[in-house]
């Protein structure tokens, strides 16, 4: 029987997961939402732009409808290290190398080798405690379940892509250099660590902030103003015009990325990073599946396979035995 205190802490780190792997399966929605997006103003970093502007506004909103005010005491600023407004840019740095990503290694080796990164990064700021995290110690059964998270994302992405090669579904076109590519494999990784690193870094200013809206705001406008310089010194123009008569749900990429942001703030202090990054993670990958199963926003319909299937349920069980551990 639990304690009427491990009961509350029961029910708040299952909601935490809840929150965690829902915000994981809006995130592949926003892909989908934001690659429309691209194609329709022909940039990537416009896209983006128009996505964190969207995402801003959503935020600003909240916090007027919650009641919340938009400043903090300047101490917050004098007192607290530098590093804690930095989240914003780490997530362009991601957002940035996925583009540069994807022509070189493929959508496989895309999805696979930032994940690689995230659980890395994730599982050392919670053994060394980096960023004002709750330090949690690596133990054999926490290796044990994170290998199993990773084997089930080996079998969810790239086992299935294989069998889909082997059946003639698919085929990915790479702009690959043969001599290049550890580095770039390299750089996916890397750009993974640094998602890893800007959720526990938005987690400790929604803390330190002591409002979960009032983190994922800032992050999404020091986001927002990198791209804005971005445009400005490569001088691309923001083609609103061509954004008439596309569909209402074009502009949802920057509300699931709010929501997205902002769950991370939220549950990073009560599960710890490297959790937050796995449970994520796992609902990601639940949500690539049913965009696919179901074609949403204009994806193509594949088929859930038996292998995908397993594999969830193998990355479910790694979850597990790191929460034991």
């Amino acid at each position: 029987m639990y304690t009427e205190l491990e009961e509350e802490s029961r029910k708040t780190f299952m909601l935490a997961i809840l929150i965690g792997l829902t915000i994981g399966i809006l995130l592949p929605m926003q892909t989908s939402v934001n690659s429309r997006l691209r194609q329709v103003v022909g940039s990537p970093f416009v896209a983006s732009f128009l996505s964190f502007t969207v995402g801003t506004i959503f935020l600003s909103l909240l916090l007027l409808l919650t009641g919340q005010s938009f400043g903090f005491e300047s101490s917050v600023i004098r007192e607290g290290p530098g590093w804690m407004w930095i989240g914003g840019l780490l997530g362009v740095l991601f957002l940035t190398g996925n583009i540069l990503l994807f022509p070189r290694l493929g959508s496989v080796q895309t999805v696979i080798m930032p994940i690689f990164g995230q659980i890395l990064m994730g599982l050392l700021i919670d053994h060394f405690g980096w960023f004002n995290s709750v330090e949690h110690p690596i133990t054999a059964l926490r290796l044990f379940g994170v290998v199993l998270v990773l084997l089930g994302v080996i079998g969810t992405v790239a086992l299935s892509d294989w069998l889909n090669r082997r059946r003639g579904k698919l085929v990915v076109s790479m702009e690959t250099d043969t001599e290049n590519l550890n580095l770039w494999r390299l750089f996916g990784i890397f750009t993974g660590m640094m998602s890893a690193t800007q959720t526990a870094i938005n987690g400790y200013l929604g803390t330190v902030l002591e409002s979960a809206l009032k983190g994922a705001l800032v992050s999404f406008v020091v986001g927002t103003m990198a791209l804005l310089l971005i445009l400005l010194v490569s001088r691309q123009p923001v083609p609103l015009g061509q954004l008439k008569g596309q569909p209402w749900w074009i502009w949802l990429g920057g509300i699931i990325g709010a929501l997205f942001i902002g769950g991370n703030v939220l549950i990073v202090p009560i599960v710890g990073t490297g959790i937050a990054v796995i449970i994520v993670i796992v609902g990601l990958l639940c949500g690539s599946l049913l965009i696919d199963r179901f074609g949403w926003f204009g994806a193509k319909k594949n088929p859930v396979t038996g292998v995908q299937l397993v594999s969830l349920i193998v990355m479910v069980l790694g979850i597990v035995l790191i929460r034991l551990s």
